[in-house]
């Protein structure tokens, strides 16, 4: 029987997720495994608590890798937090602002959204309003909505929730790793990302951080978690000092999110959050040398996902299919109202790097002039490459 692991190509991964991965984190997933309760391996473990705590720039103690994707981080968050006919705001300018809502909702929070337009920012004087006309138990917001490829003022957004009694819960998948992201300074209790993204490690755990205020209001609800695998009161007791078995952590995972999170703090995260916004902008300019445009207005641009207008008469699909089929680069398509209208082009993490900038424009160019619809010609300018000087 063929193996048909032995026909996976090397694909560029420049969409919203998974991005590429570092060859060292690679060679940490094949270390020696370990049992879950070794004492080497829970030396490991917290040793990647700590990495997380630097990372997320928090002191908080519960500071742990949940085991499942994003996903799990968010549904963790909301289950722990959220009671029958508890009362959440939900900061809602995408697809999964939306998700949050369906996650609260099915654990019958009474929610309310604050929608903003898709490709625009949460206006943080909105959501000083809706504080102040009603108490809420939760303020929930995404901090880089991967669907639009906007960038929320999550800052702004804390000193606002601060000054009342709800908990602030913050959606970090995309952002952590490739911006700033201050947990304790932001005033965020809550705070969930993902492996896959500018961590660039592959997906399966979801690294999470709960405050002594959320922690509180876990201890303090009046019924058990309804769900037994993410129940934080448990799952604190395995990754505090009573190491108490709940379940087997992905031991290889966490090997390779150590690795991952010694190269960002090897390189430095302020030169790595440097790196990100260069790639950006040489990838931005040589989009609109193609005839490109953003979705996204500048200033609320994310440095790590930018969300691109399919021109009128081309086949959005039939450029994606082709970027892999012949030039193996991955993009990624829009979601919801954006469907068929957008691409999502990621440079996160190890794909932020300014020769998959020169690919993927260079690649884009072939692509787009044999690809619009009949009838149709695109007026395409030679693309500036990031490693040729500006054109003046």
């Amino acid at each position: 029987m063929d193996n048909l692991l032995d026909n996976i190509k090397s694909i560029l991964l420049m969409g919203p997720g998974p991005s590429s991965v570092d060859p060292r984190v690679y060679a940490a997933l094949s270390r020696n495994v370990l049992g879950h309760l070794d004492p080497y391996f829970l030396t490991i473990a917290d040793g990647l608590k700590e990495l997380l705590r630097r990372i997320m720039n928090t002191k908080n103690e519960f500071t742990i890798p949940i085991s499942g994707t994003g996903s799990a981080g968010m549904e963790a968050s909301f289950v722990n937090l959220v009671e029958p006919e508890d009362d959440v705001l939900v900061l809602t300018n995408g697809l999964f602002g939306v998700r949050m809502q369906e996650v609260a909702r099915r654990l019958h929070a009474r929610v309310d959204a604050l929608e903003f337009p898709w490709g625009q920012p949460v206006i943080t004087e909105e959501v000083e309003k809706a504080v102040r006309r009603k108490h809420y138990k939760i303020v929930a917001v995404i901090h880089a909505e991967t669907s639009t490829g906007v960038r929320n003022p999550v800052k702004e957004i804390g000193s606002v929730v601060k000054g009342t009694d709800a908990i602030y819960l913050v959606d970090a998948v995309t952002s952590l790793g490739g911006m700033d992201v201050s947990m304790d300074a932001w005033h965020c209790d809550a705070l969930y990302s993902a492996t896959q993204k500018c961590l660039s490690c592959p997906p399966g755990l979801a690294p999470l951080s709960f405050s002594e205020k959320a922690m509180a209001a876990v201890k303090a609800r009046k019924a058990r978690v309804p769900n037994w695998y993410l129940d934080f009161t448990m799952i604190a007791d395995y990754w505090g000092r009573n190491r108490v078995y709940h379940h087997t952590a992905p031991i290889s995972m966490i090997y390779a999110l150590y690795q991952a999170l010694l190269l960002i703090l090897d390189e430095g995260q302020e030169a790595v959050f440097s790196r990100h916004m260069r790639n950006h902008l040489a990838m931005v300019e040589g989009l609109e040398a193609l005839g490109l445009k953003m979705f996204v207005d500048k200033p609320f641009r994310l440095p790590m996902l930018g969300t691109v207008v399919v021109p009128e008469g081309v086949d959005e699909g039939a450029v994606r299919r082709r970027l892999r089929s012949e030039f193996d680069i991955e993009l990624g398509a829009g979601l919801g109202p954006l469907a068929g209208k957008a691409w999502r082009i990621g440079l996160m993490g190890h794909t932020s790097r300014q020769e998959n900038v020169s690919r993927l424009l260079a690649a884009l160019e072939r692509v787009l002039q044999g690809t619009a619809r009949e009838g149709v010609t695109l007026e395409i300018d030679p693309p500036h490459r990031p490693d040729q000087p500006a054109r003046p």
